[in-house]
């Protein structure tokens, strides 16, 4: 057990000398690590050190550098700014040296105006006195040659392109119209306002009288005709200024004559049954009109008033015929310009709608054809051309002066209208009243049936470029207050004779 006890404490005491020789070694080692450590803390405080006074040095060094460079180019641009300030100064001076001299000439310049003015003065008052005029005076006179030199040239230049433009105009409207009548070529035949109702004998003439006249009054009391029976062997006359009438007057007649019974009751009826045939007459004749010019889709009060242009005349020219025939050409004509041809014929066969309306209602044949072409609905250019074709209005397209130009060619052949005496006369004694008022005018002589108006003119008054507008000024008043067919032409004349004699 002792034995024991020593190993132990002989263990424990060994223990313990290890343990203190190795204590002793430890604090040994931990002074030379602290040595190293502070060894190597002042080795880099000394190169902390090295290092900022380097930098410290680098930065002065840069500093002055920087402050060296400013200084150079703040040397530079203060020598620059010198340069400039010279060159400013030194322009300064030359501007004010331009200015003294740009003085120095409106001086002399204001000067030799004072000059001049006053050289002028002396010249004008020279003039004047040479002259006998005033400066006004001799301005106005100045102004009236270059008015009248002005208007002569323009006259003059007027007058050649007004030539220039008729001869091509004519050569192309001749070849237009030319082809347009080649086409259509009718027959004309005059409407009268009697018809004649041929009788089997004599003694009907007593049975269409009646008893104490009963039969012939009330016949004419149906019909609104005269009947007039005279001594004319076999014939009885019916008259009346209505187409309409007239011809239910005649068929009526010629009906009672084949029946042979005549009276008041008879009579109404057969009368009633005439103008049922002529209603139904007039319907079939617009439909026929219609289907012969081509045209589609009219109203059918539009289409009876076409027929009844059937019993309609116009200086003795049947309306339908003649409305017809301006829608054929119009046609044509418009064909050849590339125009509508359907609104052309349209409005070429309603132009004179208007006249079958004028026995009942007021107003002239334009309007009542404007108006009921409008309530019907028709195209604005168709009742354009209604309402222009006697220039009551302005033309709106160019199909309104083709059924205008075809209304006159239509109007204007030779038998195809004529006019009373009375009319024929008032036409031409106005036509000569209109050219008689125009200054300067000395004679004047309507010829070919009021076709042509020859002007005579007198010299001194009217020079030759006032001629041109002489003509073209009495043609145009002619246009505006005048109603004629077809063209009227003007001729003004001018005239200078120089007489002597020998002795």
């Amino acid at each position: 057990m002792s034995t024991w006890i020593e190993l132990v404490v002989a263990v424990l005491g060994g223990g313990i000398a290890v343990g203190t020789v190795f204590f002793i070694l430890g604090r040994g080692a931990d002074r030379r690590r602290a040595i190293a450590i502070e060894s190597a803390a002042r080795d880099r405080e000394r190169d902390l050190a090295e290092t900022r006074q380097r930098l410290q040095l680098e930065a002065r060094e840069e500093t002055v550098r920087a402050r060296e460079a400013l200084e150079r180019e703040l040397a530079d641009r203060r020598r620059e700014l010198d340069q400039r300030q010279g060159r400013l100064e030194r322009q300064l001076s030359d501007v004010t040296e331009r200015e003294k001299e740009i003085l120095r000439r409106d001086q002399a310049f204001v000067e030799r105006e004072r000059t001049v003015a006053a050289a002028e003065r002396d010249s004008q008052a020279r003039l004047e006195r040479i002259a006998g005029l005033s400066a006004q005076e001799a301005k106005e006179e100045l102004k009236r040659r270059f008015e009248e030199e002005a208007r002569g040239e323009a006259a003059a230049l007027v007058r050649d392109i007004r030539e220039q433009a008729q001869k091509n105009a004519d050569r192309d409207a001749k070849k237009i119209v030319a082809l347009a009548i080649q086409r259509i070529a009718t027959e004309y035949t005059a409407e009268n306002t009697v018809a004649a109702v041929a009788l089997p004998s004599d003694e009907m003439k007593g049975r269409i009288i009646g008893r104490e006249g009963r039969n012939i009054r009330a016949f004419e009391a149906a019909t609104g005709a005269d009947v007039i029976i005279d001594d004319t062997p076999d014939t009885v006359v019916i008259s009346c200024f209505d187409p309409v009438r007239r011809e239910v007057a005649r068929i009526a007649l010629d009906r009672l004559i084949s029946d042979g019974r005549i009276h008041p009751g008879r009579i109404e009826e057969v009368v009633r049954k005439a103008q049922e045939e002529i209603d139904a007459g007039i319907q079939e004749a617009g439909e026929r009109a219609i289907y012969e010019t081509g045209l589609r889709g009219m109203h059918q009060e539009m289409v009876k008033l076409v027929g009844r242009m059937r019993y309609r005349t116009s200086y003795g020219q049947n309306l339908l015929e003649h409305s017809k025939e301006v829608a054929w050409i119009a046609g044509i004509m418009a064909a050849e310009l590339k125009l509508d041809v359907g609104l052309a014929k349209r409005g070429a066969l309603l132009h004179d709608v208007g006249k079958v309306l004028t026995h009942e209602h007021d107003g002239t044949h334009v309007q009542l054809g404007v108006e009921v072409a409008t309530k019907y609905s028709e195209h604005p250019v168709v009742i354009n051309c209604i309402a222009a074709h006697h220039d009551d209005v302005p033309h709106d397209s160019a199909i309104s002066v083709i059924v205008q130009a075809a209304d006159a060619i239509s109007g204007a052949r030779p038998g195809a209208r004529r006019e009373a005496f009375e009319t024929y006369v008032k036409r031409l004694t106005a036509i000569e009243q209109i050219a008689s008022e125009f200054s300067g005018v000395e004679k004047v002589f309507a010829i070919q049936a009021g076709r042509e108006v020859r002007v005579v003119v007198t010299p001194g008054t009217v020079d030759d470029a006032a001629v041109s507008r002489l003509a073209d000024q009495i043609s145009r008043r002619i246009e505006r207050e005048l109603q004629y067919p077809g063209q009227i032409k003007v001729v003004v004349i001018r005239e200078t004779r120089a007489v002597d004699i020998a002795r």
